[in-house]
């Protein structure tokens, strides 16, 4: 199955450098269709005019953003530089913490195809 997502600048040229291989989203009703193995095309936000496709590895739920980054080395989501609460505070600029309670965190570990 393929799936369809944007992102911004930073995040896209992360994945596209291959120096970020897991992506967060909320694990909401369409992200919890994504299977190991799916494809996923990442449109790059706002002009959608240039793509990557990348294939699914693994997934990994878990009920709070904090607990998602608490497992992993910040430098697989591309950010080794950052502090937990940076990495907090810029996902609730794009999630709030309402959508985190009903949907909880997941990192999508991707390989760049």
């Amino acid at each position: 199955m393929e799936h369809y997502m944007t992102l911004f600048e930073k995040p896209f040229n992360l994945i596209k450098s291959r120096e970020k291989i897991i992506e967060v989203r909320l694990n909401d009703k369409k992200r919890q269709l994504i299977r190991i193995g799916d494809l996923i095309t990442f449109y790059k936000f706002p002009e959608k005019e240039e793509i990557l496709t990348v294939k699914v590895l693994d997934k990994y739920v878990f009920e709070d953003f904090e607990q998602l980054y608490s497992n992993f080395d910040f430098s697989l989501f591309g950010c080794e530089e950052y502090t937990m609460k940076r990495m907090i505070d810029e996902t609730y600029a794009i999630y709030t913490s309402e959508q985190e309670k009903v949907y909880g965190a997941l990192g999508i570990k991707i390989c760049l195809i």
